[in-house]
């Protein structure tokens, strides 16, 4: 099973993907815990360029976002599935529609064949969107990188985008209010995984 994790800016994904993920080896799950942009060593240097670095235009971000996508199915997530392993992947396709698209205002119709083309036309099987005001979310953050430092403006759109996308494919998506207590989100969000598990 594929599972990614969407959400804004501090809206507590990595916390809840490593809970989720300890949850799932103690029933005996073998489990693949990854991220985007990032993740191995290719990722871990288009990550740097993207988050550390200077301004960059709009359409090189994006390549990049997609060269790491591209880099991280084929390496990393399509093995994890071929072996049986339950995939947790903190961000993924979603969030090009959602940044580059209704973020940045790149054509949705592009942004989706392009991800397509980029992730050989892998789906998540679920998708747990952390929906929280962008003014909350950015204040949780204690530093900032350069998709942080955005105009919340910016932000607004951004999720915007993730509860029009959920909002789509409801069959897929499930959204979790983050402002909840951390127990609860992490709750609500195992009852997600549970009832998609095959046994």
């Amino acid at each position: 099973m594929f599972v990614t994790l969407e959400g804004p800016e501090g809206a507590g994904k990595s916390t809840v993907a490593a809970f989720l993920a300890e949850r799932l080896e103690a029933v005996g799950k073998s489990v693949c815990l990854t991220r985007e942009p990032g993740a191995g060593d290719v990722g871990g240097r288009i990550r740097s360029i993207l988050l550390d670095g200077e301004s960059l235009d709009t359409r090189c971000e994006l390549f990049l976002f997609l060269a790491d996508r591209s880099q991280h199915v084929a390496a990393v997530i399509r093995p994890a599935l071929a072996s049986g392993s339950v995939v947790l992947c903190d961000r993924f396709a979603d969030s090009t529609i959602v940044y580059q698209g209704y973020g940045r205002g790149l054509d949705l119709a592009a942004l989706r064949a392009w991800n397509t083309f980029a992730t050989n036309g892998l789906v998540p099987d679920l998708t747990l969107l952390l929906d929280l005001s962008p003014e909350a979310g950015l204040a949780r953050q204690t530093a900032k990188d350069r998709l942080d430092s955005e105009p919340i403006e910016f932000h607004r759109r951004v999720r915007e985008g993730f509860i029009e996308e959920a909002r789509l494919d409801a069959a897929r998506w499930v959204v979790v209010d983050a402002s909840m207590p951390p127990e609860a989100v992490a709750s609500a969000c195992w009852t997600a995984v549970t009832a998609r598990l095959s046994p």
